[in-house]
């Protein structure tokens, strides 16, 4: 069945007439006659007695109730479409790694959707190299994580730079100085990541190129729980400062003197000659405008 003629019929239907449902589709009256005759031709049925009044017949009664609801499942087929190819409406697949899905993301989504209320999000939580092999395989469609050694074709734009600090147990020798450096971190009980985590692995590089052998007591997996064992006095470690603003009661949190330069997180995605779904590419534009300024990084090509 053909939509224009069904709606034909449900304007003949509303007015009760073949001239007034002309005149509100703009047709000629004898276009509106020829449809009707070609529906009723293509099912087989008779839907509008002839003569006066007007009157249906049961199966014109019946295609009339089905009619409206086909006609409004086709509107809102449309306007769904349309709002897809605009970028309103879609599933957007995203990876996120600590602390930025914690404690960046929530306030991020929220102002995205109060703009964009019908773009659903997926997320998954993961350490960076699982973020950049699932982008790798598409298994999301971007991933907010820490720049990738290598990958090839792949894109990523820095969004920020994460700043991380030194958190003590208040009665640690070191949460008393007024100034703390990197070399006051040797023979130091450090409470680390895992030997992958970028912030370990930021932080490993500058010891190593002050010539600071770290003594690592223990390693934990999640970056969050770090100050949960510092609180319990079983350590210090280098924390992202979001994750410990405030720090918690009965532990102090320092900047390091030489060690400033935070993290790079950014938004790593396949770089591919096929355009991403425009709801995606909504999210990322949003986020760069959330974080302009913030980090000078350029965009690097893998």
């Amino acid at each position: 069945m053909d939509l224009r003629t069904i709606k034909t019929f449900q304007t003949v239907v509303k007015h009760k007439s073949f001239q007034r449902a002309a005149e509100e589709l703009n047709y000629a009256q004898s276009t509106v006659t020829t449809h009707i005759k070609n529906l009723e031709a293509e099912l087989g049925i008779t839907l509008i007695k002839r003569g006066k009044p007007f009157q249906l017949t049961e199966a014109g009664k019946l295609l009339s109730e089905k009619g409206e609801f086909l006609l409004k499942s086709f509107d809102h087929l449309q306007k769904t479409l349309k709002e897809c190819i605009d970028g309103e409406r879609g599933v957007v697949r995203i990876g996120v790694m600590e602390p930025t899905a914690s404690h960046r993301l929530p306030a991020w989504l929220s102002a995205f959707r109060d703009k964009h209320p019908n773009i659903l999000f997926t997320i998954q939580i993961h350490s960076n190299q699982m973020l950049v092999d699932m982008v790798e395989r598409g298994d999301i469609d971007a991933a907010i994580c820490a720049t990738p050694e290598t990958m090839a074709g792949a894109s990523f734009e820095p969004l920020f730079s994460e700043e991380v600090v030194l958190l003590s147990p208040a009665s640690h020798p070191l949460a008393k100085r007024s100034v703390v450096y990197l070399r006051d971190l040797a023979d130091e009980p450090l409470l680390v990541t895992s030997a992958a985590c970028p912030f370990r692995r930021n932080l490993e590089k500058r010891l190593v190129e002050l010539g600071i052998q770290p003594l690592y007591k223990t390693e934990i997996s999640n970056m969050l729980a770090l100050k949960y064992y510092v609180h319990a006095s079983l350590g210090i470690a280098v924390v992202p400062k979001i994750a410990v603003t405030p720090p918690p009661a009965g532990t102090v949190a320092q900047p390091i003197a030489d060690f400033c330069d935070g993290l790079t997180v950014g938004i790593l995605r396949m770089f591919t000659s096929e355009a991403s779904h425009p709801a995606t590419e909504k999210w990322i534009r949003f986020l760069l405008d959330q974080c302009a300024g913030r980090c000078s990084t350029d965009l690097h090509i893998f």
